[in-house]
């Protein structure tokens, strides 16, 4: 069986990802902008939704694209139920 994504919010992501060094550098509207220095120095961008509840595609799609900068086992707990 599959595991249930969570029902979360855009703040609720944005503090998940606050685990991982990102902070908020800019916000235009309803989208947040987070920004970290990587180990090797390059910065790392994510655009969240503030929203009171994210689509369950947009939810994978933030997942997807922080996967790329943070391992998916670590991400996968905050994202999904068992």
């Amino acid at each position: 069986m599959s595991p249930k994504p969570k029902h979360l919010s855009g703040k609720d992501v944005i503090s998940i990802l606050s685990h991982f060094g990102f902070v908020v550098y800019s916000q235009r509207g309803s989208h947040a902008k987070l920004r970290r220095i990587s180990p090797t120095g390059e910065e790392e961008t994510l655009t969240i939704p503030v929203h009171d509840e994210l689509d369950v595609g947009t939810q994978r799609a933030i997942m997807r694209q922080a996967g790329r900068h943070i391992p998916k086992e670590l991400l996968q707990p905050y994202f999904y139920s068992e």
